[in-house]
């Protein structure tokens, strides 16, 4: 494996990182839920009383950021190294484990393990070592 360092970009990715947690907090503090994607989709596929508004905003929030980024500079190239079938089995799989760990990694990863949630930190080392022996398998022992 190699590092190209001239994609390296450390400053981007810790400001990413600053935007997120700064945002998950704002929500918490504001509305008192957690940024957890897949409850804020589940809530809307299933929505209880005044809790469509809020979830319909935040997603359109989400697809509304690239396009607002467009007008500022050019979104990095997206290349995916996989078929059609690979992808379809990989999101069931992240669906089915979203909905067995009781949320998804923005939940447990991100306002989880910020609040020093021991179910989060657990739910988040169970889906990293998922995915380090999914990668270990694919690549190492299947070949692909």
């Amino acid at each position: 494996m190699t590092i190209a360092w001239s994609d390296f970009t450390p400053w981007a990715a810790l400001s990413g990182g600053i935007l997120i947690g700064v945002a998950a907090a704002i929500f918490l503090l504001f509305n008192g839920r957690i940024a957890g994607i897949s409850g804020i989709l589940g809530g809307l596929l299933n929505p209880a009383q005044g809790g469509t508004s809020w979830r319909i905003a935040f997603l359109v929030g989400l697809i509304a950021s690239p396009l607002l980024w467009l007008g500022f500079a050019a979104l990095p190239p997206i290349e995916i190294n996989a078929g059609y079938p690979s992808l379809v089995i990989a999101g069931l799989l992240v669906g089915l484990g979203t909905r067995y760990g009781s949320g998804c990694t923005s939940g447990h990863g991100v306002c989880g393990l910020s609040r020093l949630s021991v179910r989060s930190l657990i739910a988040t080392l169970a889906f990293m070592t998922a995915g380090f022996v999914t990668v270990f398998v694919i690549r190492h022992v299947l070949g692909a």
